[in-house]
């Protein structure tokens, strides 16, 4: 919904010139932009670059030693990276560690480092130092199909074997563990929306096995009480319930607005309106060879009315047949307990937050206003 107007490259534009002026206060205040540049510009800035926080530097670089005195400031380290070849954006390494509440918990010390480490990676290493295994991180919001690029991305193991694991549902899960939240799983669905987000430690040579039992072991201790203790809304089952949980993930760039938005689309399916959700039409459209990445922004009306895909929610009514990414833990809440309210429309303001509308005027009103129609 929030890009479903035939304005959606509006929007874009707009947020591009967010994201430009935010790479420009960067590069000249570095210290000030970090702590003047707003929650909503980070979260957009961090969300368009999530798939470079996962490439490495110089898969043919050889690892070398870096060393963190006291007290060194967050930027000095980040630009020191860069100059060694272990990151490529210090102004984006900075804002991940900012964004992840990772910048005041880098040790002093001395860090065997690589340039076939991704920025990810080397956050998270110094953040703990050595570590005999390995470290990997997996962002809310992100599809099967991206783990398992990054996983063969960063030779962390074999991704199409574990997408394939992922595929094969409740079967492979069956062999790793007793999962309760699996039991009203569709047949033949896979393990899309059950692969909790969160940093995973890997023992060396690690098997897609052990990244996927790590991560429904995860999701069962994390999710797993909130959908066995929460009554699920309007009747939803629990995989219905992570369904519209993935769409919200991938809806909401601000956390506060996560429940409202959950409870819009929740008085639409009430409503039997169509949930025209742009996220599920990104997920149907699949990979974009000529930007590389697997959300294609923005998409036109008539690329929405061609998607042919069941997952395509301006074309069939009710939720997609399931979870279109995996979501972290407060998208999940949302849906549990959303915010009550009237509304039935949002609009991108284009600083990440939403302008929201009870009637369809009011909403083509906001569309007017905020994308210039």
């Amino acid at each position: 919904m929030g890009d479903s107007s035939p304005h959606a490259a509006a929007r874009f534009l707009f947020l591009s010139l967010v994201l430009l002026a935010s790479i420009w206060l960067c590069a000249c205040r570095p210290d000030a932009a970090s702590r003047t540049l707003s929650d909503a510009a980070l979260a957009v800035y961090i969300r368009a670059n999530d798939e470079k926080l996962t490439q490495p530097a110089d898969m043919k670089g050889t690892p070398i030693s870096f060393i963190i005195e006291p007290g060194e400031p967050v930027t000095s380290v980040a630009n020191r990276l860069q100059a060694a070849g272990l990151i490529t954006d210090a102004t984006l390494f900075r804002r991940y560690l900012r964004y992840r509440h990772l910048d005041t918990n880098i040790q002093a010390g001395e860090f065997e480092l690589s340039p076939k480490m991704s920025m990810m990676e080397i956050a998270l290493r110094l953040q703990h130092g050595y570590a005999a295994g390995t470290l990997v991180t997996i962002p809310e919001g992100w599809r099967a199909e991206q783990i398992a690029e990054m996983l063969t991305r960063m030779g962390i193991m074999d991704g199409t074997a574990f997408l394939r694991m992922v595929k094969d549902g409740a079967t492979v899960a069956l062999r790793l563990g007793t999962y309760d939240f699996l039991d009203d799983m569709p047949p033949g669905a896979s393990l899309e929306g059950y692969l909790f987000p969160d940093t995973y430690e890997l023992p060396e040579k690690p098997q897609p096995e052990d990244l996927l039992r790590r991560m429904l072991d995860n999701f069962q201790r994390r999710a797993g009480p909130l959908l066995a203790g929460a009554p699920y809304p309007d009747g939803l089952t629990a995989h219905q319930v992570l369904t519209l949980a993935s769409i919200v993930e991938r809806e909401a760039v601000l956390p506060e607005e996560r429940p409202l938005i959950a409870g819009v689309y929740l008085n639409r399916l009430r409503q039997g309106m169509r949930l025209e959700a742009d996220p599920t039409v990104q997920y149907a459209m699949g990979y974009q060879p000529a930007t590389g990445r697997w959300w294609k922004t923005p998409v036109s009306l008539e690329e929405y009315a061609a998607v042919n895909s069941p997952y395509n929610t301006y074309l069939h009514r009710g939720l997609p047949p399931g979870p279109i990414c995996n979501p972290g833990l407060d998208a999940i809440k949302a849906v549990l307990v959303p915010e009550r309210s009237d509304y039935l429309y949002f609009v991108a303001r284009g600083d990440g937050s939403h302008v929201f509308a009870r009637t369809y005027e009011k909403h083509v009103r906001n569309v007017r206003k905020y994308l210039g129609r």
